[in-house]
């Protein structure tokens, strides 16, 4: 983000609501929209709720690997409620408004999922790297209690530093135009409509991104780059099949989610445009949380067992 200069306060009126253009640009798109992203919503919750429900009904996934995807899981159909609702109420009625306290919530909402989704991704990265490389302490280290507390940890533990973060950007003054460019309320376009000076907040976010994207994406890195290690040194090609078919699901996940977020928030400010940032922040709100499912139902033999002992009851 670039320091600019606004302006004078004095002369413009304070904004009270929003108005959410979404995909305004394209209204003969409009009902193909609404019903391929209903369809989206309707996938995530259903497939992520499914995971969910086996994780914790089915005696074979009581593991602390199952424990975290089963949250993980819940957690995606959380972050997507936040946004795709209100779009899906956007394209039926085409009343775009949102109030400047809607907006605040649901940019808050967003924030604190998608912390815990940062530190969820790292907890489950440690957890991988316990099984492979410490298999012996396992049991010990990944008991039920320490379980419990990593999760509480990833839920809670954004929640300060995104409150005050939100209350910091919404305590500025807003005025002119009150046109968001976005399908939500995310910080770029928010602060497009900021008065004044904008540069503490552009700087408490990069604080607020190195702490909570930054550190755990390199967490995660460290992780695998120990478990691969450990993982080459195994004496038996089958041994080493088994070990990466355990985290190659894991890793396709954080690749999806820090790959998407790192295109959308780091690219180089003049390559941005608000079409970009909208087709981006889809893959990065939707596409990836509708995939993630697949993507360790297909490659989990455990999960496909515990499917079939579902729908066979």
């Amino acid at each position: 983000m670039q320091h600019k200069e606004k302006p004078p306060e004095a002369n413009l009126t304070e904004l009270i609501e929003f108005v959410l253009l979404d995909f305004a640009d394209v209204p003969h798109l409009r009902w193909l929209l609404f019903g391929l992203f209903l369809v989206i919503y309707i996938a995530i919750v259903m497939s992520n709720g499914i995971i969910f429900l086996i994780t914790k009904l089915d005696p074979a996934l009581q593991t602390p690997m199952y424990y975290f995807l089963g949250n993980f899981s819940f957690l995606e159909i959380c972050y997507v409620s936040v946004t795709l609702p209100r779009m899906l109420m956007n394209l039926w009625t085409q009343r775009r408004t949102i109030s400047l306290v809607a907006c605040a919530t649901q940019m808050c909402c967003i924030l604190v999922l998608g912390a815990t989704e940062c530190f969820l991704l790292t907890v489950m990265a440690y957890d991988r790297y316990v099984a492979i490389c410490n298999p012996l302490h396992y049991p010990l280290v990944m008991n039920h209690k320490i379980c419990i507390q990593l999760v509480a940890g990833s839920w809670i533990s954004g929640i300060p530093v995104q409150i005050g973060q939100t209350f910091q950007i919404f305590s500025l003054s807003f005025c002119g135009s009150n046109l968001i460019d976005h399908f939500f309320c995310d910080i770029p376009p928010i602060l497009k409509l900021a008065c004044g000076d904008t540069f503490v907040s552009e700087m408490l976010i990069y604080i607020a991104a190195v702490l909570i994207v930054t550190i755990p994406f390199l967490l995660i890195l460290i992780s695998y780059s120990k478990i691969i290690s450990t993982v080459l040194q195994l004496p038996s090609a089958t041994s080493r099949a088994k070990a990466f078919s355990t985290c190659s699901s894991h890793l396709i996940v954080v690749a999806l989610f820090f790959g998407s977020a790192v295109i959308t928030y780091l690219r180089p400010k003049h390559s941005h445009s608000a079409g970009i940032d909208k087709v981006l922040s889809l893959f990065y709100t939707i596409v990836t949380p509708m995939f993630n499912p697949m993507i360790y139902s297909l490659r989990n033999k455990d999960v496909i067992m515990a499917l079939r002992r579902l729908l066979y009851k």
